[in-house]
């Protein structure tokens, strides 16, 4: 038996990361996410924020759209574990950090991270060196998507509980899957138990974004995802994915856009930080 290759995380999970940590440094509070764990366990060069992707007048929208997503998901977690849910999911989990940096959630939870193998060894090696570990309340659950592994399969393997409901979050994913693989994922998590909840971010079609600076900024970001092998083939309006999640058999499904996480996260807030459009997500229930 060979072990599990190390291999550090995808460059988007690293600028994800770095983006969370550059909103709690240089934008002033109160801050919507205060997470530089993820730096710690990234630990890029010296001079990370001279990057041109961390340049902070350019990436502002798209920051915080990164604060605001992991917000909405912790504050919803957070809310359903005091109500007695008791697994928490993280489907593409990357260098997320919730279960160090949330304990008293977390200390209610058994929190399943979902990813490629490589990545996971490598994280698992960085927490341990950082002295968190990997306690018996977070599982790591290498998947390998590549060979098509199920990764329900893999789920309940490392323990989930199928016949209790739990939270699932899906950030920055669907837009790489087909319309179908998107409903048969979507089918698969509609039959965990009643109770259940998915947050999941989409992407609007281009024609939904009203202004034409950041149309023309997103148009950017999907050339070079073309570019770079990784395109973005699935975009759906809200009525879209409210209409897919129901065909998928949810019970309720909501939409929560730009607007709403504005409001709650960024009101008041004297230097203007607001996300950019283009990110919505679907919140539905079993």
């Amino acid at each position: 038996m060979t072990d599990t290759p190390r291999a550090e995380p995808d460059s988007t999970a690293i600028r994800v990361a770095l983006w969370r940590a550059l909103h709690a440094e240089a934008d002033p509070a109160p801050h919507v996410l205060d997470d530089t764990l993820g730096l710690r366990l990234a630990a890029p060069p010296e001079g990370w924020r001279e990057r041109p992707d961390m340049d902070l007048a350019g990436t502002r929208g798209y920051r915080a759209s990164i604060v605001a997503r992991a917000r909405l998901i912790e504050d919803l977690v957070a809310d359903e574990a005091a109500r007695g849910v008791a697994q928490y999911v993280i489907l593409g989990a990357g260098l997320d950090t919730f279960a160090q940096r949330r304990p008293e959630a977390a200390a209610r939870l058994t929190v399943f991270e979902v990813d490629q193998p490589g990545p996971q060894a490598w994280k698992r090696e960085r927490l341990n060196a950082l002295g968190y570990g990997v306690p018996d309340a977070l599982r790591l659950v290498p998947v390998n998507f590549e060979a098509g592994e199920s990764w329900w399969t893999r789920l309940v393997e490392a323990g989930f509980a199928t016949g209790k409901p739990a939270v699932i979050a899906s950030t920055g994913v669907s837009m790489y899957l087909t319309r179908e693989a998107n409903l048969a994922t979507l089918r698969q998590i509609a039959q965990l138990a009643p109770g259940s909840t998915l947050a999941m971010t989409f992407l609007l079609p281009l024609e939904l974004i009203p202004d034409p600076a950041e149309r023309a900024l997103h148009e950017s970001v999907y050339a070079r995802a073309r570019a770079a092998g990784t395109p973005f083939v699935s975009f759906f309006s809200p009525d879209e994915m409210l209409s897919l999640a129901r065909e998928a058999g949810f019970r309720e499904a909501r939409h929560i856009g730009t607007g709403e996480l504005t409001q709650r996260y960024f009101a008041g807030r004297s230097d203007g930080l607001k996300p950019a459009s283009g990110e919505s997500f679907l919140i539905a229930t079993t």
